[in-house]
């Protein structure tokens, strides 16, 4: 099944790279743009008579499942076909939503962090073989090997991390998600920073030997956040801006803030279901607030969910490491080959929930106030979908998304305009 992957891809690049050589215009640009995306979009440039039917249809998903505001992009072959906002911003200001605003992506950002430890192995900085912990390992601080008492925690792998495979589990809570416990259980007076929080958490039994079965984690994708840290000698918002999103064209994308009052100037509002009671604030203040501005430490998740972005630079990321020739790719196709290898629909890909050929790449990401999905299908199109509301199906909500999807492109995938909005 890994060689007939691999053999698809190759020929699946090769089959573009004859198209785009043969054909004139847009193809042969071959470049990505030079200016601020969610500066320029707006959703006029979007707005078509052949595409009102799809909107409607958009429109009466979100008054179902009662989304304050979502925003979609559409890319073909590398173009970005279609980007658009529907609903609200930010309701209070009456703000409406438009292409240019930046959402809470959630899980998406393991994407961002897996293509980093990618970038890495190809500079020669590490190996996805390389163990994690132990005196050999790259995080070999002498208060994280203290703190280690089972030996299984020498066995994890960079690789194991990517596809959560490092016996992390979710046993006595997701570490991402229980700020509030750890701190009453270990008498803190304020949210562990990422060292602290590790240094807690590896006095945890494993729920697995590393690499014999998986159980997806948060903490994982926190730990190849620190590798880079580690690695790098630079924060990982910094290190990521500088070598993964600008070199891809992604100028506006951000880690996001816990709260309202610090969100950035076109990042939306988020906003929980109308019945959600207010949640303790996550640092153990005694204070209730929206869950969505506080019940978490947003912040804290760093590359295993706190990216914000707009659904068109997310586009144009995808375009950057899907192995196409029309926007040059960040990643060798080897790398981009090992991110998208399948096994079997129980084994995670590098980043990717999913890749099997036959369905296409799937990223999703899900907490308060948001829900995210990318899926790009076999035949190069690739759909985005961000909301900034949360609702009761949680993590599910994304397979309903994509049922969405199917039905918006079996209606209209022929209508779209044929234009390239990331060079308009």
């Amino acid at each position: 099944m890994r060689n007939r992957t691999r053999i698809l891809c190759g020929l699946t690049a090769a089959f573009s790279l004859l198209v785009c050589c043969s054909c004139g215009g847009r193809e042969n640009r071959e470049h990505r743009p030079t200016v601020n995306l969610n500066k320029v979009l707006t959703n006029a440039m979007s707005d078509t008579a052949d595409l009102k039917g799809m909107e409607r249809k958009i429109r009466n998903f979100m008054q179902e499942w009662q989304l304050k505001g979502v925003s979609l992009a559409v890319m073909r072959g590398d173009s970005l076909y279609y980007a658009k906002g529907f609903g609200w911003a930010d309701q209070g200001k009456e703000e409406e939503m438009g292409p240019g605003h930046i959402l809470r992506i959630a899980s998406v950002s393991k994407l961002i962090t897996a293509t980093g430890i990618m970038l890495l192995q190809e500079q020669g900085k590490l190996s996805i073989k390389d163990k994690v912990f132990g005196s050999e390992g790259i995080l070999k601080d002498s208060t994280y090997l203290q703190s280690i008492t089972e030996k299984n925690y020498y066995r994890i792998t960079v690789e194991d991390l990517l596809r959560h495979k490092g016996g992390l589990t979710t046993t006595g809570g997701d570490p991402m998600f229980s700020t509030r416990s750890i701190m009453a259980n270990n008498h803190l007076k304020e949210a562990p920073d990422h060292k602290t929080l590790l240094r807690l958490v590896l006095r945890r039994k494993l729920g697995f030997v590393p690499g014999t079965s998986q159980s997806y984690s948060n903490l994982g994708y926190l730990l190849l956040s620190m590798i880079i840290e580690e690695v790098t000698g630079q924060s990982y918002e910094d290190w990521t801006q500088e070598n993964i999103l600008r070199p891809a064209g992604c100028r506006d994308m951000h880690i996001a803030h816990n709260y309202y009052k610090e969100k950035y100037k076109n990042e939306v509002r988020n906003y929980v279901p109308s019945n959600e009671p207010l949640y303790p604030e996550y640092n153990n203040s005694g204070r209730k607030v929206e869950r969505c501005y506080g019940g978490n430490d947003i912040t804290a998740l760093s590359g295993a969910g706190a990216w914000v972005a707009s659904p068109a630079e997310l586009a144009l990321f995808v375009a950057s490491i899907d192995g196409r020739p029309e926007i040059p790719d960040i990643l060798s196709q080897e790398s981009i080959d090992a991110m998208t290898e399948y096994f079997d629909k129980d084994t995670f890909s590098f980043g990717w929930n999913d890749t099997n050929p036959a369905v296409g790449w799937t990223r999703s990401g899900t907490f308060s106030g948001t829900s995210a999905l990318i899926k790009y299908f076999p035949d190069g199109e690739c759909w985005i979908f961000v909301t900034n509301t949360s609702t009761w199906k949680g993590p599910s909500f994304s397979r309903i998304t994509a049922s969405l999807f199917s039905e918006l492109r079996r209606g209209w995938g022929d209508k779209f305009p044929k234009q390239d909005l990331f060079h308009e």
